[in-house]
């Protein structure tokens, strides 16, 4: 475990991630310093100094906009990570600092946290993946090696181990026709459990990785039954793997790598695509996946073979800080995906974000979340400034339910409440040859009396097209749509090919985005 938690800390680390590390750093016992004084408090803050309780348990009250509500978790330090909803709206979540599973119920607005007699005393663990299937909650636990099933009914826990190796790290998990699927984080696979040999203290069958010690990302399926998932190496890239899981339907340990190969099909990722972590499958589908070290996600067309490459809007000041001047480019971070009726929705980790795009207009809207921790981000003394890394969410109708790990939060997105303003484009393709410009029309038509910032970002890497627009900021009436000019260019030393402009209109608690599909033309 000791060797594990130092692979962990080494990797997140170069992905702006410090969770897993602080875990692993407080373990075991050491002598204490004036820096590790512990107070005790007999509430899961105890497992952290009084110094560090701050920057891992909260900062504040739970806060609220016109979109997000918050709750406070009555316990303290609970650490909520992983969050899915059941068949009566209920909202399950996972603690990482109790080893509990945790219920909230959205109309009486309480809290219920269910022990785990199994858990050991201060035992503490990152559970990535979490999902809900016939009463029972599933999730993964890194920390022990194990998944774990909790029933809903009679809110006992089943430990179920995984394969046990120092290099095993179960992350994400579904359950498909009584199998339960994990990927391997850390162990180049994707594993099947069968319930159905669930008494004999678990059956694994391993889809091997076709790339040895790569990492594997999280997976969904088709609707043909074939299951996507990725490998890859930090710098080094990786592969986008096709399995036919209709094929594999003898679950055997008799299987042998070389037949269980001959099951997949790999396409090289893009070199922009640099740790693909979120991936989930659209109904037409299309494989779209978030790039967790960049401001990026990916759509993969099966048919056409090729990737199609789109970026969030920028990082608000307000949450990176960048207080020394050290951050040159602010990484959003696209974490998760879901897919919810036509919609793609990802959490912007380092952006204290959740964005929601819909896939057949290519509209973006992101919500930004209000609390925010100042100890993750270049923040200084600086007041309203960090995140409250938000890694769990879950989709439920026009509701978004997420986790704030470092907050005790959970937190809630209305998505069906109307937008401040109606964003639209005169036109959302354009085919220019090099050297050349076109301009479309941007307007906005507010439903309240606002004020918006205008932004843009783009695909494009060495400056092939450049995107001006003429105001910055525009104020906004509901009797008077304004239109705004948009100029967009192609250099002359542009390189032919396809690419995604986002134009932005930004409030405090919300940015509207559209994007335009430039082709630049040999």
């Amino acid at each position: 475990m000791k060797k594990k938690g130092i692979i962990v800390a080494a990797f997140f680390a170069v992905i702006l991630l410090a969770s897993t590390a602080a875990i692993s750093s407080n373990r075991g016992p050491s002598k204490q310093t004036d820096a590790e004084k512990t107070t005790v408090t007999g509430t899961p803050e105890d497992n952290f100094p009084d110094a560090q309780r701050a920057k891992f348990c909260e900062t504040g009250d739970a806060k609220s906009s016109e979109y997000v509500t918050e709750f406070k978790i009555p316990t303290k330090c609970t650490q909520p990570l992983s969050v899915v909803t059941d068949g009566d709206g209920m909202v399950w979540f996972s603690q990482t600092n109790t080893g509990k599973v945790a219920k909230f119920d959205p109309q009486s607005k309480q809290f219920t946290e269910f022990n785990n007699p199994q858990w050991p005393q201060k035992g503490r663990s990152m559970f990535w993946g979490m999902t809900y299937a016939n009463g029972d909650i599933w999730y993964t636990d890194d920390a022990y090696n194990s998944i774990w099933k909790f029933s809903t009914s009679d809110k006992q826990y089943q430990r179920v181990s995984y394969p046990s190796k120092e290099d095993s790290l179960p992350h994400h998990i579904k359950v498909r026709n009584d199998i339960v699927i994990v990927n391997d984080f850390y162990g180049s696979k994707i594993s099947f459990f069968d319930l159905g040999n669930e008494k004999q203290n678990g059956t694994y069958t391993d889809i091997p990785s076709p790339i040895p010690g790569s990492f594997t990302s999280s997976f969904d399926f088709d609707s043909q039954g074939y299951i996507w998932y990725t490998n890859w190496i930090l710098k080094k890239g990786g592969a986008l793997v096709k399995f036919d899981y209709n094929k594999f339907s003898h679950f055997t340990v008799s299987e042998t790598n070389s037949t269980l190969s001959q099951l997949s099909k790999a396409f090289d990722l893009p070199p922009t695509l640099g740790t693909p972590i979120g991936l989930s499958v659209d109904s037409n589908d299309n494989v779209w996946m978030a790039d967790t070290s960049s401001s990026s996600f990916f759509k993969f067309d099966p048919q056409s073979e090729k990737f199609t490459r789109y970026v969030t809007s920028d990082v608000r000041p307000a949450v990176y800080g960048n207080v020394t001047g050290l951050i040159k480019v602010p990484a959003s971070g696209p974490y998760w995906t879901q897919i919810n009726n036509g919609k793609l929705i990802f959490n912007e980790q380092l952006a204290n974000a959740i964005g929601v795009m819909d896939i057949g207009t290519e509209s973006l809207v992101e919500y930004n979340v209000p609390s925010k921790n100042p100890n993750w981000s270049d923040c200084n003394e600086k007041q309203d400034c960090g995140y409250s890394q938000v890694f769990g969410f879950t989709s439920d109708g026009g509701k978004i339910w997420f986790t704030e790990w470092v907050e005790n939060n959970i937190g809630m997105i209305d998505t069906t409440k109307p937008l401040p303003f109606d964003l639209q484009l005169s036109q959302t393709a354009v085919s220019l040859a090099k050297g050349q410009s076109a301009e479309i029309q941007m307007q906005l038509t507010s439903n309240t009396n606002t004020a918006a910032s205008l932004l843009q970002q783009s695909t494009s890497q060495f400056a092939d097209v450049t995107v001006q627009i003429q105001n910055a900021q525009v104020d906004l009436t509901q009797s008077s749509p304004q239109t705004i000019p948009v100029s967009i260019h192609a250099s002359d030393f542009a390189l032919p090919g396809t690419y995604k402009v986002l134009l932005s209109a930004r409030t405090p608690d919300v940015t509207v985005s559209q994007f335009v599909t430039v082709t630049i033309t040999e």
